[in-house]
């Protein structure tokens, strides 16, 4: 089921969050993310985030600043399952237009994300971890250019 974040459930999230990014990005060295646990833990309370549960038990959940998806974690053994789909789904139904970063070696989640409909807008450098990351974009195409103006986005 998914729901918005109970601020009880933040240390379950914590968790998926840290221990996903240590298994997913490891050409980053673990201590990156171990410095930056307390840092994004102010951030997701900060931020629009849909969890997904079974049985009161966090197994996934997506962080939304505005229209900037700040990820997307599915805990490693409810991976694969569907859970991902269902959380991006949920952002698509309410958004017209979202945007993330994801590193260029992370061809798991680019080929995901390509799945659900996103686009490769650019190429940078993160200038944290000096890795190379991809900017993509998904556009609801359903919505009129006049709706777009409507919603305050830019096209």
């Amino acid at each position: 089921m998914i729901e918005q974040l109970d601020k009880k459930d933040i240390n379950q999230i914590m968790d998926i969050w840290l221990q996903v990014n240590k298994k997913t990005h490891n050409y980053i060295p673990e201590k990156y993310w171990e410095d930056n646990v307390e840092y994004v833990k102010e951030e997701i309370l900060k931020a629009k985030v849909y969890v997904y549960k079974n049985n009161n038990e966090v197994c996934g959940f997506i962080g939304l600043v505005n229209t900037y998806i700040a990820g997307i974690f599915v805990k490693e053994k409810y991976q694969s399952k569907g859970i991902g789909k269902k959380l991006m789904k949920a952002c698509q139904s309410e958004y017209t237009i979202l945007t993330l970063s994801v590193y260029e070696k992370n061809k798991r989640a680019i080929e995901f994300y390509k799945k659900a409909g996103f686009k490769i807008a650019k190429e940078e450098t993160n200038k944290e971890t000096k890795e190379k990351t991809y900017e993509m974009l998904w556009k609801n195409t359903s919505v009129s250019f006049e709706e777009e103006r409507k919603n305050g986005n830019s096209i």
